[in-house]
């Protein structure tokens, strides 16, 4: 049994949360989101919000809270083979309140079908509050160029202006 050991990314001022389903073996490894180079989601996003790529876990925190994001993952805990989505059983739901009774969300996205997937069996039910799938930024979902993620993601900054 693996334990999500990444603390959650947000204050009192996020209005978007993007959830993952549980960290990769690289991000593991990190200790924060995202860390597997391949993985396109720091370029998508800082692409969707028009700043450049952030490089440190420093940058990728401080462009995260500068425009009001907040990141997690739907799993606290869970079996998973390596980074595998696929893989994942025996699933506890990270408790999402820690973030809506601090933050004034707006939106919540997830980051793939498998996130929201899991969001929809295991946290709609608590929080209440529907969330919006976005295609999957990892490496796997080769079917998605940088541009077409790019695209699908533009509905982040739609909801920030909203």
């Amino acid at each position: 049994m693996l334990v999500h050991t990444i603390d959650p990314v947000y204050d009192a001022h996020s209005e978007i949360l993007i959830l993952g389903s549980f960290p990769s073996v690289k991000s593991r490894e990190q200790q924060f989101f995202y860390g597997h180079k391949q993985n396109r989601f720091w370029k998508v996003l800082a692409q969707v919000l028009g700043c450049k790529t952030p490089e440190s876990i420093e940058e990728k925190r401080a462009m995260l809270l500068s425009h009001r994001i907040a990141v997690w993952d739907v799993i606290a805990s869970c079996e998973i083979t390596g980074s595998s989505d696929a893989s994942i059983r025996d699933v506890t739901p990270n408790d999402l309140s820690r973030i809506l009774n601090v933050a004034a969300i707006r939106a919540i996205y997830t980051n793939g079908g498998k996130a929201y997937q899991l969001y929809q069996k295991y946290l709609l039910q608590t929080t209440g509050r529907e969330a919006y799938l976005l295609p999957s930024t990892s490496p796997a979902n080769a079917g998605y160029s940088l541009e077409r993620l790019v695209e699908a993601w533009q509905v982040i900054k739609k909801s920030r202006e909203g």
